[in-house]
């Protein structure tokens, strides 16, 4: 007896600009055909939104999820992948009122579009992109609900009370990491349990910052790739990923 083989929705790709208040910015969005998805909103490094993340909103794709690489810089405003990107970076850490904006914007857009389903997002993201996902998760939106920070960074935004953390959280962490020491995980944890948040923490020995980046390899400043915490961090991100979207 013959078997029809199994035929997977078409993957579409495309640049997606959405409005951020007076900046437009320009998200990359994989989704399927004739399907409404849960969906991933993935937050880039300090450089800016790059070829790494829009091949991360692809492979989320072919997991079954929508995948969405959001910009918080504005379109066209990007740098290099690991130097000199203190000017793009420095403005939305000390106006964290102005990133919350622009990481709710992204929210938004991806609501709008007609292949995710509104009511099931999550956010990732790595280094600089783990902090706004950590921020996203602040912010107590109620359509979220997980969020992944991949060697973020932990400080709080100081926007006034905390309302409740509605999203699963999930950090992601070296041990091994100068840039965001250890020693502010239990800060961390106490905000994220003073908030209501179910949360965990993975903390990979050895591993500096950058861990899952094959090309980090700046030691000397505590930014180095090391292949089985960045292997150890995708198997924990694809598990989570599948608990917090998990049938009803």
């Amino acid at each position: 007896m013959s078997h029809l083989p199994d035929i997977q929705p078409a993957t579409h790709t495309t640049y997606l600009e959405y409005p951020a208040g007076a900046q437009t910015c320009e998200g990359y969005l994989a989704w399927a055909e004739r399907e409404q998805r849960p969906c991933v909103l993935i937050c880039h490094a300090w450089g800016g939104q790059s070829e790494y993340e829009r091949a991360k909103a692809e492979e989320l794709c072919r997991l079954g999820y929508a995948g969405f690489a959001i910009d918080v810089y504005g379109k066209g405003r990007r740098g290099h992948p690991t130097v000199g990107n203190e000017h793009l970076m420095q403005p939305m850490l000390d106006d964290r009122a102005l990133l919350k904006r622009r990481l709710l914007a992204a929210v938004e857009a991806a609501q709008q579009h007609p292949g995710v389903d509104p009511r099931r997002i999550a956010v990732m993201g790595y280094c600089f992109g783990g902090l706004c996902a950590l921020d996203l998760a602040r912010s107590g939106h109620p359509d979220i609900q997980g969020v992944v920070s991949i060697h973020g960074g932990y400080s709080p935004p100081n926007l006034g009370p905390q309302p409740p953390i509605h999203a699963s959280v999930l950090i992601l962490h070296g041990d091994a990491d100068p840039i965001s020491p250890s020693e502010q995980l239990p800060l961390l944890a106490d905000e994220l349990t003073q908030a209501g948040a179910d949360w965990q923490i993975h903390s990979y020995g050895h591993a500096m910052h950058a861990f899952s980046f094959s090309g980090a390899q700046l030691p000397e400043q505590g930014i180095l790739y090391h292949p089985l915490a960045a292997r150890r961090a995708e198997r924990s991100l694809t598990d989570f990923l599948s608990e917090v979207f998990q049938p009803s």
